[in-house]
């Protein structure tokens, strides 16, 4: 089983947290348990204050997002992270832009708000554009 201090303290303040937050927190957990987890080892290391169906219901929603894999053992699934933090920012960044119809303007809007330092490293990543810089995305954007 699990460590204690790889326990996630729960969210502080009084009622219920919001289902971003209760996402937030599976998914920290998940990325730093360096295996597929089952509902109950994610519940116990949030805190054991949700209910197992709540933590369930969590897990199924970050799965129909994309956001994790999930494999049969026994009776239950496990779950793990689809890619760890960069990724997945990486991920909600193309689903935002896929949203949209004209993704030049959104993209020209965007890099009109990053910093100098956030700019320029872009602009290095494009000139590599290799391993090291898109994951060997060719460039097209599929529309």
């Amino acid at each position: 089983m699990r460590d204690a201090a790889d326990h996630i303290p729960a969210a502080a303040g009084p009622g219920r947290r919001g289902a971003g937050e209760l996402e937030a927190a599976v998914l920290e957990v998940l990325q730093r348990g360096g295996s597929a987890l089952s509902p109950g080892e994610v519940r116990e290391l949030i805190g054991g204050d949700l209910a197992y169906t709540t933590v369930v219901t969590i897990l199924s929603r970050l799965h129909a997002k994309g956001v994790l894999d999930r494999h049969k053992s026994g009776r239950a699934y496990l779950y793990a992270p689809v890619a760890d933090s960069p990724g997945l920012a990486a991920r909600r960044m193309a689903r935002v832009l896929d949203e949209e119809a004209d993704r030049e303007a959104v993209l020209a809007r965007f890099v009109s708000t990053l910093s100098d330092r956030d700019e320029e490293l872009l602009r290095r990543m494009l000139a590599g554009s290799g391993p090291d810089g898109l994951d060997g995305h060719d460039g097209d954007s599929g529309g």
